[in-house]
């Protein structure tokens, strides 16, 4: 099985030196890379800026912003025939970048923000038979309803749901404690572990499920 994983955070620059971003480190995606090499010597992982290094034996390609990563999991999304999206996206990006830094000034600043594109509900419209597709869900709040919708919006087999308010739990966090909201309804928590060892159950369940999936196409 070939198996597509995108990792770590976007940074949507407003200038050559700044840029809106979020606090993900990669850390649950790169591990996520490193179980799948375990299963498969076929793993692409795309990642936003990280200061991580790729998992021996795991095909990186680099991005900088959503569009940046768009453009990339269009290009290998057809191939793939499990799909993990673990980056953490950002859902905006300034309107305009400016081609050189902005002074400072006593003036407020004020950026425009419009929309990236929601790479998942892309990846959910061109979903092909007997392809796996995998989401993160990472709130502050009404965890299992937001990650439930997503699950549906996005065409997901599987969402895992992590409160990122959580110290334990959180972007840059060693450890984590995730939620498996299935398609068919099947709920499952999962205790708080590293977040390698949390790589392997997630990657035992989806690899279990790709293999039930395969047998029906």
């Amino acid at each position: 099985m070939r198996f597509l994983i995108t990792a770590g955070p976007t940074r949507e620059h407003f200038d050559p030196v700044r840029f809106l971003s979020n606090p993900s480190t990669g850390k649950m995606g790169f591990a996520l890379a490193e179980v799948a090499r375990r299963y498969s010597p076929d793993v692409s992982l795309i990642n936003g800026p990280t200061h991580l290094k790729p998992p021996r034996g795991v095909r990186s390609i680099a991005v900088v912003s959503a569009r940046d990563m768009f453009a990339a999991v269009k290009r290998a999304a057809r191939s793939a025939d499990i799909i993990i999206q673990s980056a953490a996206v950002s859902d905006y990006r300034p309107a305009r970048a400016s081609a050189r830094k902005q002074k400072k000034t006593n003036a407020a600043l004020r950026i425009a923000l419009v929309p990236n594109p929601d790479i998942a509900v892309w990846v959910g419209k061109h979903k092909r038979r007997g392809q796996v597709l995998v989401g993160f869900a990472a709130e502050t709040h009404d965890l299992l309803r937001f990650a439930k919708g997503k699950l549906e919006r996005k065409n997901l087999d599987l969402i895992v749901a992590n409160d990122v308010s959580a110290r334990d739990a959180g972007f840059a966090a060693d450890t984590n404690r995730v939620i498996l909201l299935w398609r068919d309804g099947k709920m499952e928590r999962l205790p708080k572990a590293g977040k390698r060892q949390v790589a392997r159950w997630i990657l035992n369940r989806i690899v279990r499920y790709a293999e039930m999936v395969h047998k029906k196409v």
